[in-house]
């Protein structure tokens, strides 16, 4: 079961995460939505997210709670 108290990573998230700029993140956002075979409606997991990154999801907790 997942420590996060939602499901859903935003681009405000990456760019505090990767230090990126908030274009950026939205881009990679993108790029791994493509890569999921996901339409422009669905949203990106922080799962998902982790394991496009290869971060483990322990490593966000203290970040996105």
């Amino acid at each position: 079961m997942s420590k996060f108290s939602r499901v859903v990573i935003y681009p405000k998230d990456v760019s505090a995460i990767t230090g990126k700029n908030y274009r950026s993140s939205w881009l990679l956002l993108t790029k791994i939505k493509k890569h999921l075979n996901k339409d422009v409606h669905q949203v990106v997991t922080v799962q998902e997210f982790c394991e496009y990154m290869g971060i483990g999801e322990d490593a966000l907790t203290n970040l996105l709670a």
